[in-house]
Formats: structure tokens, sequence, C-alpha cells
């Protein structure tokens, strides 16, 4: 019933960003990743929608690569799970996610998150 919403990720075809879908708040928060062969890393969110954010982090991530996020949001003290994001671009340390994986229950939030908060507000 609370089963993850899966889409399928399309191969990232060139590394820079692509032209948004839906609204997009700035937002700092915190970002830990977690990849294939015990990847780890921290990052800070610099934007959300709810199909995915742009991040900063000094440990470097690759087009392409398939994450799994917790996003810690300002709003709650405990993070939230994406299940399952992929890396559609990278600039230096800057670089773009999509979410393709996720519960309905974390989406809604997410939407709820980006709909309530005040755009151009940290």
């Amino acid at each position: 019933m609370n089963q993850p919403v899966n889409r399928n990720p399309v191969p990232a075809s060139k590394a820079e960003p692509k032209e948004r879908r839906g609204r997009r708040v700035p937002i700092e928060c915190r970002l830990f990743l977690f990849g294939a062969n015990d990847f780890e890393a921290e990052a800070r969110v610099l934007d959300l929608s709810a199909g995915g954010c742009r991040a900063e982090s000094s440990s470097p991530v690759e087009v392409g690569m398939e994450l799994k996020l917790s996003l810690f949001l300002t709003d709650h003290p405990w993070p939230i799970r994406i299940d399952g994001a992929i890396v559609r671009w990278v600039s230096g340390d800057t670089f773009g996610v999509e979410f393709f994986s996720i519960r309905p229950a974390v989406q809604d939030r997410i939407r709820k998150f980006v709909r309530d908060h005040p755009a151009g507000k940290l």
C-alpha cells in the first residue's frame, strides 16, 4: 500500500542542467548520499522541487550515479528517505539529482514543503 513510486531512470545524456519543470524553491539543508560500493557522502541542498534537487558536496559524484538519499528538511528534525535518485548533471562541486523511486507519503511531504515554502527565502 505504501510502496515506492518507481520511475525507471532514463540515462542522462548531458552533463548540464535541463529545463526545469514545476516549482523549485531555494533552501539550505543537509543531504546524505548512499550509493554502490559503500559510497557515502554529505551534501548541502541549494534548491528543491517535488522531483529533485540541486546540491553541492566536496565528495565527487558522477552523471548517471544512482543513489539513496536522506533529506533533512528544515521543518522537521528527522530525515526523509528517497529510495532512488539519479545524478543528472555535475558542474564542479554542484550537481542535480532526480528522484525516481519515492514513497507516496514522502512525495506528498516534499510537494507540501515546496508548495508552502516562501520563494526567495532560505
